[in-house]
């Protein structure tokens, strides 16, 4: 007879991730995580197979985590632009200070390094560029390729904060896709 576990795949998924996220993804392994989670080592070997394997369990997990909040986000913002700059300021706010947004982009790296999570990646932005269009919908004349040319403003918005880190990561991102918008409301007002 097999023994309940006493945590979950996601329990110990998401204490991979706070590992990953607050020391890089280098310091993954079953030693740390059995120490941060509680379980064996032996148990985490049983589980995720090797450290490969459980660093790209994490990651889907990750992505799996990121893929609901995009939902939920998507589904109560007005479908206005300015629905449009409230989800993605809300999508920002788990960015925290610059060191966590450093020790981010060294997840972030694990991601482009694997086919698989490259793929998650692909889907989330197809995804949430169209969450992005739909808050167009109602806008005359609204940029071919609205949401994905807001979604690459935003993330450019992330990196530019990056380098002067002076004020909250949402606060300068609200600020920047105000911006954004009000050019591209500006645009369609001198069509023809």
């Amino acid at each position: 007879m097999t023994r309940p576990k006493t945590q979950s795949d996601e329990q110990v998924l998401e204490s991979a991730l706070r590992l990953m996220h607050e020391h890089g993804p280098e310091v993954l392994t079953f030693e740390r995580l059995a120490k941060a989670c509680g379980l064996s080592g032996a148990t985490l070997v049983q589980r995720f197979g090797n450290k490969a394997r459980l660093k790209q369990r994490t990651l889907l997990h990750a992505w799996d985590g990121l893929d609901d909040k995009t939902r939920t986000l998507a589904a109560t913002v007005p479908r206005t632009p300015a629905g449009a700059i409230e989800l993605l300021v809300a999508l920002s706010r788990g960015y925290g200070g610059i060191e966590s947004y450093a020790e981010g982009l060294l997840v972030l790296r694990e991601d482009l390094r694997d086919p698989m999570l490259r793929a998650r990646g692909a889907a989330w932005k197809a995804s949430l560029c169209t969450a992005l269009a739909a808050c167009f919908a109602d806008t005359p004349s609204p940029p071919q390729d609205i949401g994905l040319l807001m979604a690459s403003h935003w993330q450019g918005s992330l990196l530019w904060w990056s380098f002067e880190p002076t004020t909250e990561v949402s606060d300068y991102v609200e600020h920047s896709l105000n911006r954004f918008v009000a050019a591209i409301k500006t645009t369609a007002a001198r069509k023809p």
